[in-house]
């Protein structure tokens, strides 16, 4: 007993139609599955047995491919949200001469408490990094 092409495609469009009509579904990579599934067929003709194989492999391998290839290859963090991530590295001068490894540092239009070497005040500074409200600076190029 052999399942004809057709079914597997015309099981590939509901499956497709009902992701498109029902709220929450996961279905599209099943319906991948069922239309490769309809390909293999009508191109070798597989018995039973390897149509029901080849439909649950190439419904994994479509899921695991679109879907769970992001894990493999986690992305950096992103400093939406984090005002402090995307400051590292910013350029600054200093406002309030850092003395005793502590002062102030002009970002931008906002001035921050910094600590680094001592600099006088006009200096160029660079962010290493962000502790809270104050920031960690080491010297610029001028």
């Amino acid at each position: 007993m052999n399942i004809p092409w057709w079914v597997w495609a015309c099981l590939a469009a509901v499956i497709g139609w009902a992701e498109l009509h029902v709220p929450g579904s996961y279905l599209i990579w099943i319906a991948i599955g069922a239309g490769f599934t309809a390909v293999i067929e009508a191109v070798w003709g597989l018995s039973l047995s390897a149509q029901i194989g080849n439909f649950a492999v190439l419904s994994a391998i479509s899921c695991r491919y679109f879907i769970y290839r992001r894990f493999n290859h986690p992305k950096l963090a992103t400093p939406l949200n984090q005002r402090n991530l995307s400051m590292i590295g910013a350029q600054g001068v200093v406002c309030l001469p850092i003395i005793n490894g502590q002062g102030k540092v002009r970002l931008g239009d906002s001035v921050w408490l910094a600590d680094g070497p001592n600099l006088p005040e006009g200096a160029h500074v660079i962010v290493k990094s962000v502790q809270g409200t104050r920031i960690t600076v080491v010297k610029g190029a001028d």
